[in-house]
C-alpha cells in the first residue's frame, strides 16, 4: 500500500484497510467474560464512521479537542479516529489519573468533549464539574451503575453511534467528505510527555509526524499483516499510541485487548503475540516474577534453572558483545532451550515473540541480559514523545547491550559541545500546547530537539546514552558516572523496586532504596518475621540486612569510587498519586529528592538513624500520618 505522508491521515488509512480486507481479517480483538470478541477492518471502519457522525451532530467540529480516559479497549480507538475524521484532535489521559489531574488536563488542553469508559471516570468529571465550564459533553462507554444519572451533559457511547448510523443512512457521502479533506499536516493528537522532570506537557503531533516515524520504524523492525500484538499499556503513553493505532493502520496487524489488567499476562499467553513493546518497568517485573517463582519452586526446578541459566547468560554475553558463540556453547544453549527456556517462554506468553522492544527509559543491562539468555530478542528503543517517539533502535543481529542502536532512516543525531544529544527528523513536533516558553527551551534555532540526555556516538554510528545531564554523578576523584546505571543494577534485585543514588563531589555515594513490598513481604512471611505496616516492615533489622546483601552484590560490579557507601530504605511505597512516580512507573527524581530531602541529608551527614514524624498530603486532599525510625546503613 503506497503511503504519501503529505496527504495521508489515520482515517484515510483505515478506509484503505477496510476496502482491502473488509470482513475477512480481524483488526481488533477484545476479551470479555472469558470470550474473545472480534472486529474486522470493515467493522472498525463502521464504528469509527458512526461515532464520528454522532459527534458531528452533537456539535463537535474542526479544531475541537476530544479527551479520552479509560482502560484500553476498542472503543478508545474508535473515539480517537472519529475525532480526527471530523477535523478534531484527540488527547488520551491515564485511566488512573485522580479527579484533580483529569480536570486540570481538560482545562490545560481546552477539551470540550470527553469519552469516559465507565462510572468511575464519569464520577471524576462530575465531581469537578464546577471547574469545567467549557465541557459540553461526556460520553460514557459502560452504563453499569449509571442508571439513575440524569446530568444533561451525559450521553451514552451506544446512543451517539446509533445517531451517527442513522445520519449516515440519510447522508451516505458525508463521512467520506470529512475524511478526504484531511491532510498530513493536520494535528492528529496532543500526546502527554512522561513528566519525569515536571508536570506532563502536551506535545502537538501531526499525521505526517506519526506516519513518517512509523514507516521508518517498520523499515528498521519489519512487521507484517499476520502479526498479533497485545495492548498492555495506557494509550496516553506514546509507545502504546504507536503500537496500537499508528503501526496497525500502516501494516495491518491485529491488536488484542486483555479483559482486565489482572488477566493481562494470561490473556497474552492465549494470543501468543509476535511483537511486544513495553517500558522497562514491565520487563523488570517479568524478570522479577521469574526469579521469585524460582525461589518457591521444587528442588529439581531450582537445580535446572541454576544449572541452565548460566549457559543462556554466556550465550547472551556473546550476542550482546557482538562476538560469535563457540560450537560447544551453541550446542549447550540448544539443550538449555529444550529443557528450560522453551517452557519458560511459553509460561510468560513470549513463545512466539519475534521482536520484543523496550523504550521510554533506560533498561538495566542485567535485565537485558536475562531476556537474551532465555531467548527473547529484546531490543532497545530511544527517543522522545516530541519527535514522534523513536530516534534510534537496535536492529536484528545488531543488538548491543550498552547502546540504544542506530538512528532510524531520515533521523539525524548529533552531540553538542556540552555532550547533549540532539535529534531532528520529519517526526519533530510543532510545540507544546499552550506553552511556547517550554517549546523554545527544547528546540534550537535551527530546528534540533534537545533531549536533556548526555551521550555519544561510537565508530559504528550506535548511540550510547549515559544519563540525564542533571543526573550524572561527579565522583570524589572528579570522574563522571551514571546514576542511572547504578540504579538499574539495584533494581535487578527482586527485593528492590526503586533506587535513587545521590552523590556530592566531596563525598561518596548514598542511596534511597524502595523495596518491592510483594516480594519482601513474602520473604518476611517465609522467615517468620511479623510486621503490621509497610513502615514497620522497612524498619526491621532483618530487612535492612537483606537489602545490605543486595547492595554489596551490586557494589562488587562497580568501580570503587562509584560504590554505595550508605543507604536507607524509604518508609513508604512510592506512588504516582503522590507525584513520586509517573503514570508509566518512572521515578520523578526531583520530586523524590525533595520529599525525602531530610533522609538524603542524614545519609550524607553520617547519622545512624533518623526519626520520621510526618503528614502526607495526597493529590485528592486527603492526609496520612507516618511515625517511624529509619535506620541508615553503612557498608
Amino acid at each position: 500500500m503506497h503511503i504519501d505522508i503529505n496527504v495521508s491521515t489515520f482515517p484515510k488509512l483505515l478506509k484503505q484497510h477496510a476496502n482491502k480486507y473488509g470482513v475477512n481479517k480481524v483488526a481488533l480483538r477484545q476479551k470479555g467474560l472469558g470470550i474473545w470478541q472480534t472486529f474486522s477492518w470493515q467493522q472498525y471502519y463502521e464504528n469509527v464512521r458512526n461515532l464520528a457522525l454522532g459527534l458531528h451532530l452533537l456539535g463537535f467540529k474542526t479544531g475541537d479537542k476530544l479527551a479520552i480516559i479509560g482502560n484500553n479497549r476498542p472503543e478508545l480507538l474508535f473515539a480517537e479516529l472519529a475525532a480526527q475524521a471530523v477535523g478534531g484532535i484527540a488527547i488520551c489521559f491515564y485511566h488512573d489519573a485522580t479527579q484533580l489531574e483529569a480536570a486540570n488536563a481538560i482545562q490545560q488542553f481546552d477539551a470540550t468533549f470527553v469519552i469516559a469508559e465507565d462510572q468511575e471516570q464519569v464520577d471524576k468529571l462530575l465531581e469537578q464539574r464546577g471547574r469545567l465550564n467549557d465541557l459540553r459533553q461526556v460520553i460514557y462507554i459502560q452504563n453499569r451503575g449509571m442508571r439513575k444519572y440524569r446530568d444533561e451533559i451525559l450521553t451514552s457511547f451506544e446512543k451517539v453511534q446509533e445517531t451517527g448510523k442513522a445520519h449516515h443512512e440519510l447522508h451516505p457521502d458525508l463521512f467520506d467528505s470529512f475524511v478526504t479533506t484531511g491532510k498530513g499536516d493536520d494535528t492528529a493528537i496532543i500526546c502527554l510527555t512522561s513528566g519525569t522532570t515536571g508536570e506532563p506537557k502536551g506535545a502537538i503531533l501531526t499525521f505526517k509526524n506519526l506516519i513518517s516515524m512509523c514507516l521508518a520504524f517498520n523499515e528498521a523492525d519489519p512487521k507484517n499483516e499476520d502479526d498479533e500484538y497485545v495492548s498492555l499499556l495506557p494509550l496516553a503513553w506514546f509507545g502504546e499510541q504507536m503500537m496500537s493505532i499508528s503501526a496497525p493502520l500502516i501494516v495491518g496487524y491485529t491488536v488484542n485487548f486483555p479483559e482486565k489488567p489482572e488477566t493481562a499476562m494470561t490473556d497474552m499467553r492465549e494470543i501468543g503475540p509476535h511483537i511486544m513493546l513495553s517500558p522497562p518497568k514491565v520487563w523488570e517485573s517479568i524478570a522479577t516474577t521469574v526469579r521469585v517463582r524460582m525461589m518457591d519452586s521444587t528442588p529439581f526446578k531450582k537445580f535446572m534453572f541454576n544449572s541452565l541459566m548460566p549457559i543462556g547468560e554466556k550465550y547472551a554475553d556473546c550476542i550482546l558483545s557482538g562476538s560469535s558463540p563457540s560450537l560447544i556453547l551453541r550446542i549447550s544453549r540448544f539443550f538449555a532451550h529444550i529443557l528450560l527456556f522453551r517452557a519458560l517462554n511459553d509460561r510468560l506468553g513470549l513463545s512466539h515473540i519475534r521482536s520484543a522492544l523496550t523504550g521510554g527509559a533506560s533498561l538495566g543491562t542485567d535485565v537485558f541480559r536475562f531476556f537474551h539468555a532465555i531467548g527473547v530478542n529484546l531490543k532497545q528503543l530511544y527517543g522522545q514523545t516530541e519527535i514522534a517517539g523513536i530516534t534510534c533502535m537496535h536492529r536484528n543481529g545488531g543488538v548491543n547491550g550498552t547502546t540504544v542502536g542506530l538512528p532510524l532512516s531520515g533521523t539525524e543525531i548529533r552531540i553538542d559541545d556540552s555532550g547533549e544529544i540532539l535529534s531532528r527528523s520529519t517526526g519533530l513536533f510543532s510545540g507544546y500546547y499552550g506553552d511556547k516558553e517550554a517549546t523554545d527551551r527544547v528546540l534550537t534555532a535551527d530546528g534540533w530537539l534537545r533531549s536533556g540526555d548526555t551521550g555519544y556516538l561510537d565508530a559504528n554510528g550506535h548511540l550510547t546514552v549515559i544519563d540525564r545531564i542533571d543526573d550524572v554523578l561527579t565522583l570524589p576523584d572528579g570522574t563522571r558516572y551514571s546514576a542511572q546505571f547504578i540504579e538499574n543494577s539495584l533494581r535487578f534485585s527482586p527485593y528492590i523496586a526503586e533506587a535513587l543514588v545521590h552523590g556530592r563531589s566531596s563525598s561518596r555515594l548514598v542511596a534511597l532504596i524502595g523495596i518491592n513490598s510483594r516480594v519482601v513481604g513474602k520473604w518476611a512471611g517465609d522467615n517468620k518475621l511479623s510486621y503490621m505496616t509497610f513502615a514497620d516492615l522497612t524498619a526491621k533489622q532483618e530487612i535492612n540486612d537483606l537489602i545490605t546483601r543486595e547492595v554489596v552484590r551490586v557494589n562488587q560490579t562497580l568501580p570503587e569510587q562509584a560504590r554505595i557507601t550508605r543507604f536507607a530504605i524509604i518508609y513508604k511505597e512510592l506512588d504516582a498519586d503522590e507525584g513520586e512516580l509517573t503514570r508509566t512507573g518512572k521515578m520523578r527524581r526531583e520530586a523524590v529528592s525533595s520529599i525525602y530531602s531530610d533522609l538524603i541529608e542524614a545519609l550524607h551527614a553520617g547519622h545512624d538513624k533518623i526519626n520520621i514524624d510526618t503528614n502526607i498530603v495526597f493529590p485528592d486532599g486527603k492526609t496520612g500520618h507516618i511515625q517511624t525510625t529509619v535506620s541508615i546503613i553503612t557498608i
